[in-house]
């Protein structure tokens, strides 16, 4: 008969303790699905996050508006530069010489001008010198006609008398068709609105502008990088020197997945951090546009979505998101850097309609009216005494721009 096996006295004790963890370890699961849970409809599902988002902004290329050698360059990258300074100058000597000989050509044609003017009272007496001359010519044929029947006047007097009356009419017709032409170059208009001296003011504010223009200027203000142009080169108009990036008009093209772009709408806010100062300095941000389209519809070679060998790709959009200047300017931000932007979508708005950016310079404003003021000199000096219907612009030291 055999013995029985002795029973392990903590047997029982062991299983109870680990069910007692089992137990545990599923109460805590609940309680962080349900955390989780509450989490997401309260707090998580009112936003929507990505990290492929980047600092965008405006990127101004520089370009020649002239030909020429370049002379001086007065700006290089990584240097910060003003609206209106000079970036690089260009040798002169040809649109000046150009300049000169359009202002001459423009005081050649108001003294000629003025001369056509001054023709219509030398013709306008011409005109009465002729009446004069064919009133005293038919006086003298009434007197021959009226002694030709008491034969105090031959035959040959009378006919002297009647070709000096044909000569005088025809010397005012022609004296007055004189008048009229010199006055079709006159009539309706005056020394300043001459088309004449109008074509030579043009060809002046043409010369003078392309004269300005061998200096070029900074169109915004920014920072100077990409520069290529270098001393001694030669350049045509509409060649690439450098780009100024105004790093104050900046903003975040945030890359959202086609699923999360349902609730977003423009003028919800937004938190952007950005990689280079983590998450100690957070941006307000705005959205403010959407693409037209997915990065890879304008990727250099989109999809060939209709073919045979597809495989469906999530696409994304990128988001315009406008920050506040005044946290740009106190943590300034580079174009390219990597953040993050999350979208409160709790606010409505609407999904298409952008705002409206208005970017403008007046670098260039003065140019024009620098040009003006030449002219108005030139015309001034050149046709005094003679009726100028237009109101003068003061005059003022003109300042011609020289490398």
């Amino acid at each position: 008969m055999s013995e029985a096996l002795p029973q392990n006295g903590n047997g029982g004790n062991g299983n109870g303790k680990r069910k007692r963890q089992l137990f545990l370890l599923t109460l805590v699961i609940i309680l962080i699905a349900i955390a989780f849970s509450l989490y997401w409809f309260l707090v998580a599902r009112f936003y929507e996050e990505t990290d492929d988002a980047y600092v965008g902004g405006n990127v101004v290329q520089i370009s020649a508006q002239v030909g020429g050698t370049v002379t001086a360059i007065k700006a290089d990258d990584t240097q910060i530069v003003k609206a209106g300074q000079q970036l690089v100058a260009l040798d002169a000597a040809d649109t000046k010489l150009a300049l000169a000989q359009a202002e001459a050509a423009l005081a050649q044609a108001v003294r000629q001008t003025r001369q056509t003017f001054l023709n219509n009272d030398t013709l306008s007496a011409n005109v009465a010198a002729a009446e004069t001359n064919l009133t005293r010519a038919r006086d003298d044929l009434q007197r021959r006609q009226a002694g030709i029947a008491s034969g105090a006047v031959s035959q040959e007097d009378l006919a002297h008398a009647q070709d000096a009356v044909k000569n005088a009419n025809a010397s005012l017709e022609q004296a007055r068709a004189s008048l009229a032409a010199n006055r079709a170059l006159t009539d309706h208009t005056s020394v300043t609105e001459h088309p004449n001296v109008q074509q030579a003011s043009t060809q002046v504010r043409n010369a003078y502008l392309n004269y300005a223009r061998v200096n070029i200027v900074a169109p915004v203000s920014g920072f100077v990088s990409k520069r290529s142009v270098q001393l001694g080169q030669r350049i045509t108009a509409g060649s690439a020197l450098m780009a100024i990036v105004p790093l104050e008009q900046i903003w975040i093209d945030a890359n959202f997945k086609e699923g999360q772009l349902k609730h977003i709408r423009i003028g919800q806010p937004v938190e952007v951090i950005a990689d280079v100062y983590g998450s100690d300095v957070k941006y307000k941000g705005t959205v403010i546009g959407f693409s037209a389209g997915t990065g890879g519809a304008f990727s250099l070679l989109p999809a060939q979505n209709a073919t045979g060998n597809w495989i469906k790709v999530v696409q994304r959009v990128p988001v315009r998101i406008a920050l506040d200047p005044q946290e740009v300017l106190a943590h300034p931000l580079r174009i390219g850097l990597s953040t993050t932007a999350t979208v409160n979508i709790r606010g409505d708005g609407k999904a298409l309609e952008a705002a409206a950016t208005d970017y403008q310079t007046n670098v260039y404003s003065d140019l024009g009216k620098q040009a003006d003021d030449i002219v108005d000199r030139i015309i001034s000096d050149n046709a005094s005494g003679l009726p100028m219907p237009q109101p003068q612009r003061k005059k003022a030291a003109i300042v011609i721009p020289h490398t």
